[in-house]
């Protein structure tokens, strides 16, 4: 069942960016972190984000998933040690779900010039088209949109008694995916066939844009038990807590299931850029946490079957 009577709260965090007094920021925080605490999920607007750029994101989208089937899988992220580039429809199939995933998907990340470290790091792979046309765009995007997850994460820190400040020793150089998503039309989709099925994000934050107008997410609230319809607004973003956020805040900030169903009429294009923090950084949000666990420990434990991991590196990042 979906519900239309409860709704992600839409919180301005131009008061947290450019700030007018100290107040602005509180705020902000506590908007941020009592949505964190209720839903996992929140809406954000006042994000800094040009709609110029958010617009020619979508363009860019268009132009490397309309290429030639046989383009697109030559850059095949199961050929790429990174785990970049393309990944077709009915790659994905989740533990329950009767069908795979209807999407396609193009991923990036940080652009390194070597592979390390099993391929946290290392090069994109970027399509044959015209820099103008993708990866210009699509890199600028990247990088405002890991500025923003960073800052989000300031936010969460915050909303537990840590200084904001204390982000900056978990970035250093942090683990940054971004996935961009094609849905085909709603007719395309067989029966019991999800856009994506229902599933928790793995790890830190994420920012998700999507196309306006296309609506398709929902998410789980648990308390009332059904799905909350997001409406894809133009300008605002989706924001969510992954299960990393809810595991070292202690369950204070909730990772919440979501899942896709393209409702329009046409193909729907989204954008999710995942803001993970260092590999070798620990729990910032309770330094007591005694555990001692990295993001690259955890990354790790979760796709330990995706990637090829060195026996050196899991036992260098705790995983072995």
């Amino acid at each position: 069942m979906s519900s239309g009577s409860v709704a992600l709260p839409i919180i301005d965090l131009s008061g947290y960016l450019n700030p007018s007094s100290p107040q602005d920021k509180e705020r902000v925080v506590k908007e941020v972190c009592d949505a964190a605490r209720q839903f996992g999920f929140f809406q954000i607007k006042g994000h800094g984000l040009p709609l110029t750029l958010q617009r020619e994101l979508i363009r860019c989208m268009g132009n490397v998933f309309d290429l030639p089937k046989e383009e697109k899988l030559k850059m095949s992220f199961l050929e790429n040690p990174c785990r970049r580039g393309y990944e077709a429809s009915g790659m994905s199939h989740r533990e329950g779900d009767a069908l795979p995933d209807a999407k396609e998907c193009f991923f990036v990340g940080r652009e390194d010039p070597v592979v390390e470290l099993s391929g946290f790091y290392g090069p994109n792979v970027w399509p044959d088209l015209p820099h103008e046309d993708f990866r210009g765009p699509v890199s600028e995007y990247y990088q405002k949109t890991s500025e923003l997850g960073k800052n989000i994460w300031s936010i969460l820190l915050e909303g537990l008694g840590q200084p904001a400040a204390t982000v900056d020793k978990f970035a250093k150089r942090p683990i940054v995916p971004m996935k961009m998503i094609r849905y085909p039309p709603h007719s395309q989709a067989r029966e019991g066939q999800f856009g994506i099925g229902a599933h928790t994000d793995f790890g830190g934050v994420t920012i998700l844009f999507q196309q306006p107008g296309k609506d398709g997410l929902e998410v789980w609230h648990d308390i009332r038990e059904e799905w909350i319809q997001v409406p894809a607004l133009e300008d605002v973003y989706v924001i969510n807590c992954g299960d990393m956020v809810q595991r070292w805040s202690a369950g204070v900030y909730k990772s919440a299931r979501h899942r896709v169903i393209n409702k329009a009429d046409g193909e729907r294009m989204s954008c999710a850029t995942f803001w993970h923090g260092d590999v070798y950084a620990t729990n910032p949000l309770r330094p007591d946490d005694g555990s001692n666990e990295t993001v690259g420990s955890l990354l790790a434990k979760r796709f330990r079957n995706q990637y090829s991991f060195t026996k050196e590196f899991l036992a260098e990042v705790g995983a072995a």
